[in-house]
């Protein structure tokens, strides 16, 4: 018969050696074994995320903007925002803190690398879809935030980036980007999953025309194109229901595959910065969010 001691021994062996990780596995969390009891209390905060970019180790900083008073009997909504090209993160504490303050979501605001999101032709040449894979990761070591319900805004060329993260990840329910469209370098892909899209233009934007065309190292589609383009690739109706809005005209898209919607907004008198024209804009973009 086996000593007692030496069963004791081999699972002591055989639990030290499974439960070891290679280098580089400490990003992966599998949700089914996650202790709550060890994850990170939700306060605001700027993290640090580590990424090599062109063989170097950046510091990339992260803002995460929660209540004074979290709730810890919910799971908080996620919204990433992405700035524009040569703007910060820190522009978007003011822009929601109406919303975070009063516990609507939790907002995420990552920096883009020399201050811009890497499209193709921009300063940053990091890979900015592995760096919101790095900040999903690192989110999920946090309590009481809901993973099911993400989302993200962008604004000019991080609107660029939040069109790229819908077509090459499934991170968000929905996405809102704003005065920028759809890029000939950025097609949609065959496995790009269905997602609910606000997207929203200015007819009176001269940095990204609203008619497209060749600006800013990009080609351009028509913003009412790249629309239909989201709204045939998840298989929406084809006939748009159109409202107008005052002087501006909002297209809808129902009926898309898995119960999402694509929108757009056209705003006749808008030029590129008109989030700060329109204060009720993200009023607007947070509804329509929390539908999906």
């Amino acid at each position: 018969m086996v000593h007692k001691k030496y069963i004791a021994l081999f699972l002591l062996f055989t639990t030290s050696f499974f439960g070891c990780r290679n280098a580089g596995d400490e990003n992966i969390i599998d949700d089914d074994t996650i202790d709550n009891s060890t994850l990170i209390t939700l306060k605001t905060k700027t993290i640090n995320i580590t990424q090599i970019i062109e063989g170097v180790a950046q510091e990339r900083s992260v803002i995460m903007q929660t209540p004074v008073n979290v709730d810890t009997s919910k799971d908080y909504p996620v919204v990433l925002a992405f700035h524009g090209r040569g703007g910060t993160n820190t522009s978007w504490v003011n822009k929601l803190n109406k919303f975070t303050n009063a516990g609507n979501f939790i907002g995420i605001y990552p920096q883009g690398f020399l201050k811009s999101w890497n499209l193709g032709t921009e300063p940053s040449k990091a890979d900015d879809v592995a760096f919101v894979n790095l900040i999903v990761g690192e989110l999920k070591k946090y309590n009481n935030l809901n993973f099911d319900k993400m989302y993200a805004i962008g604004t000019s060329n991080g609107s660029g980036m939040v069109n790229t993260l819908a077509i090459q990840t499934d991170h968000f329910k929905a996405i809102a980007p704003i005065v920028s469209q759809l890029m000939e370098s950025t097609p949609l892909l065959p496995d790009t999953n269905p997602i609910s899209i606000y997207q929203i233009n200015g007819a009176a934007d001269s940095t990204i025309p609203i008619n497209g065309g060749p600006k800013l190292g990009h080609v351009f589609l028509d913003a009412l194109e790249s629309a239909k383009l989201w709204a045939n690739k998840f298989n929406c109706s084809q006939t748009p229901e159109i409202q107008n809005l005052g002087n501006n005209t909002l297209y809808i898209y129902e009926d898309c595959s898995k119960n999402k919607e694509v929108r757009y907004l056209r705003i006749e008198e808008g030029a590129h910065n008109l989030h700060w024209e329109n204060p009720n804009l993200f009023d607007d973009i947070w509804t329509f969010f929390q539908r999906f």
